[in-house]
């Protein structure tokens, strides 16, 4: 733990709203500034290798615009069958990743970092952690798969189904030690690094 007398400056390495919004669910004020990397998967790259290798790749690359800040990074990656499963982009990619999810499992790995930028030695700079969910889709029809797309359109999702909405009616069962993961910024594993940043909670 490193004590401050104030709060450090808290940023979020992300442009992603669903994580901002998560993030403000801990009522401690941060900025979100976008990172601005690669985040295509090396050739032979394990997708929970992918995931940890964007999440510290993203807090780094807005730490080192940002001396004396914590900065969180973060990446999700989705596989069935240890196959990688992107964003969508649009309605007939979401549709046909949905027909090929449908009365599976999906794992998805929600890989989390968090740099500090006061740590004087930059081994001890970097918290790293990978959270998955395992998640059990519905054997549901085209037309019900589509309805549901053309409702919601998630096709800024991975896997292309939001489970903080109406995507939850495709799931059957959804295991994961922190339910935050899933919807991309895993806050049970972020508040116990942020503790050990020296962060307090609930105004202390």
């Amino acid at each position: 733990m490193i004590p401050s007398s104030a709060p450090p400056r808290l940023i979020l390495a992300s442009s992603s709203a669903y994580r901002r919004e998560l993030l403000s669910r801990l009522q401690l004020p941060f900025e979100a500034i976008a990172p601005d990397i690669d985040e295509a998967p090396l050739p032979g790259e394990a997708p929970q290798d992918t995931a940890l290798r964007l999440a510290r790749g993203k807090a780094a690359a807005v730490a080192a615009r940002a001396p004396g800040a914590l900065v969180i990074g973060s990446d999700q990656v989705a596989t069935l069958d240890g196959m990688q499963i992107g964003k969508p982009g649009d309605h007939a990619r979401a549709l046909a990743q949905l027909q090929l999810m449908r009365g599976r499992r999906v794992v998805f790995h929600t890989a989390l970092c968090l740099w500090d930028s006061r740590a004087p030695d930059p081994a001890r700079a970097v918290q790293l952690d990978n959270v998955q969910v395992f998640v059990d889709f519905r054997d549901l029809p085209d037309a019900e798969l589509d309805a549901y797309l053309r409702i919601e359109q998630p096709y800024d999702c991975a896997g292309s189904a939001k489970n903080e909405g109406l995507g939850i009616a495709l799931l059957e069962r959804i295991v994961s030690d922190d339910p935050t993961a899933l919807t991309g910024l895993p806050l049970i594993a972020l508040t116990g690094m942020l503790r050990r940043a020296g962060v307090s909670f609930f105004g202390l």
